[in-house]
C-alpha cells in the first residue's frame, strides 16, 4: 500500500443528523447553513479535547456555493462561533464529492508537511440553497454550461444519466426499488441500535436537540416503491423512491500528523492511505465509482476481498448497482448502514459524512480497511481508502 513521506491520520469524526432538505419540514429550517458547519468545527474539536488554536487550516466542501452558502461559507462558520481568526480557510467544490475531497486536500496538506493540524468537512443545506437557488442565480447572471461544452457533450440532467446506467448495465425497476428499501432497512435498524450515535452531534433546533437522521421510512415497502411514477423519463425506471433525498447537514474530521499526535495527544483512529479523483464521460456522468476504486485497489494492490467495507454513494440506485456488477463485491459489506436514498444526500456534506460513516462501522464491525467511492456532476468519480489504526 501507499506508504507517503507523512502519515495522515483521522483522530476525529463526527457528523450532524441528516435532515430533509425542505424550507417548512426540514428540521434544520431555522439554522442557517454556517451555523450547522459551524457548529460540526466546535463539537468535534470539543469531542477531541483540542485547543481550535492548535489547528493550521480548515477545509471544507460545499457544492451550491451561492447565497446563503456563498462568500466561504468555511470561514464564515469558523468565525462565527469564535474560533481563531489565524486559522486558515478553503471551501471546495467537487459537486457531491466536495465534502470528501475536502478530506483528501487536509491529507495531502499533512503528507507534503504544510500542516499538522487540519479540520475537514462539509456542509450543503438543501432547504435553504437548493436546485432552485443556483438555478435562479444562473438565469440572473447567466448559465454555468456555455454552448462549446454542449458542442462537444451532449449534457443532459443527472436523473437521465442514472437512466442510461441502468439500460448499460440492464438493472431492472425491480432491481432499483430492491436496493431502495435495503437501504431504508439498513438505516433503520443502524438508528434503532444506536449504531449511528457514536457519529453525530446532537444540534439544538426550535424543537429541541435532535440526534436521529430524518429522512429514513421505517414503512417502505416494495409495494409502495412500485407505485411511484419515473422521475426523468415516460418509461423509465429512476424514481423519488429509488434516488437520493435533497437534504441539509454538515460533517467535519480531524486530520493530523504523527507530530500532532505526539504534541496534544491525539488518538490515531485511522490513517488515510491513498485518494483518487479522475474523470467519466460527462453524459451518462455517474459512473465515477467504478473505475475510481479499480484504481485505487489496484495502485494499492488490493483486491476487493481485501476492503472490509464499502461506502458507494447511493445518488441513484442504479449507481451502486453498476458498481456491484463491476466489482463483484460481498454485498454486506457494501453501505452496510444504509446510505443516501435512506439518509439523505446533502451535497457537499456527503464525502465527508461518508468517511465518518465507514470509520465508525469498521472500529464496531473490527475491520481493517475501508473505501469511499462517489460519483459527481460533470463526469467525475472520488474515492478515498483508509486504514484504521
Amino acid at each position: 500500500m501507499r506508504t507517503p513521506a507523512n502519515n495522515a491520520y483521522i483522530a476525529g469524526a463526527v457528523r450532524t443528523p441528516i435532515g430533509r432538505g425542505h424550507a417548512e419540514k426540514g428540521m434544520f429550517r431555522d439554522i442557517h447553513p454556517a451555523d450547522l458547519l459551524g457548529r460540526t468545527f466546535t463539537g468535534l474539536l470539543d469531542r477531541v479535547g483540542l485547543d481550535p488554536a492548535a489547528v493550521d487550516n480548515v477545509i471544507a466542501g460545499c457544492a451550491h456555493q451561492v447565497g446563503q452558502q456563498a462568500s466561504g461559507i468555511t470561514r464564515t462558520a469558523w468565525l462565527m462561533k469564535g474560533l481563531p481568526q489565524e486559522t486558515g480557510a478553503t471551501t471546495v467544490d467537487v459537486r457531491c464529492g466536495s465534502g470528501q475531497q475536502a478530506v483528501n486536500y487536509a491529507a495531502l496538506t499533512v503528507e507534503c508537511g504544510i500542516n499538522d493540524v487540519v479540520v475537514a468537512g462539509g456542509v450543503e443545506h438543501m432547504g435553504r440553497v437548493g436546485f432552485r437557488t443556483n438555478e435562479g442565480t444562473q438565469a440572473a447572471f447567466g448559465a454555468a454550461f456555455p454552448q462549446e461544452l454542449y458542442d462537444q457533450y451532449p449534457i443532459v440532467p443527472q436523473g437521465v444519466g442514472a437512466e442510461m446506467i441502468a439500460d448499460q448495465w440492464g438493472l431492472s425497476r425491480d432491481d432499483l426499488d430492491a436496493f431502495a428499501m435495503r437501504s431504508h432497512q439498513l438505516a433503520a435498524a443502524a438508528t434503532e441500535s444506536g449504531a449511528f450515535l457514536r457519529e453525530i452531534l446532537a444540534i439544538e433546533t426550535e424543537s429541541g436537540p435532535v440526534v436521529a437522521d430524518q429522512g429514513i421510512r421505517r414503512d417502505t415497502t416494495l409495494e409502495s416503491l412500485a407505485q411511484l411514477k419515473a422521475a426523468f423519463r415516460e418509461d423509465g425506471r429512476v424514481t423519488a423512491g429509488n434516488s437520493s433525498q435533497m437534504s441539509d447537514g454538515a460533517s467535519a474530521l480531524l486530520v493530523v500528523s504523527d507530530k500532532a499526535v505526539s504534541e496534544y495527544g491525539l488518538k490515531k483512529r485511522a490513517r488515510i492511505i491513498d485518494q483518487v479523483v479522475l474523470g467519466v464521460d460527462p453524459v451518462t456522468m455517474l459512473t465515477g465509482p467504478i473505475p475510481a476504486t479499480k484504481r485505487l485497489l489496484e495502485r494499492n494492490g488490493l483486491s476487493v476481498a481485501d476492503i472490509g467495507a464499502f461506502e458507494v454513494n447511493e445518488a441513484f440506485a442504479s449507481v451502486p448497482l453498476a458498481w456491484e456488477r463491476e466489482l463483484s463485491p460481498a454485498l454486506d459489506r457494501v453501505n452496510p448502514r444504509g446510505g443516501a436514498i435512506s439518509l439523505g444526500h446533502p451535497l457537499g456534506c456527503t464525502g465527508a459524512r461518508l468517511i465518518t460513516t465507514l470509520l465508525h462501522y469498521l472500529e464496531d464491525a473490527d475491520q481493517e480497511l475501508g473505501v469511499v467511492a462517489m460519483c459527481c456532476g460533470g463526469g467525475l468519480g472520488t474515492a478515498t481508502l483508509i486504514q484504521r489504526v
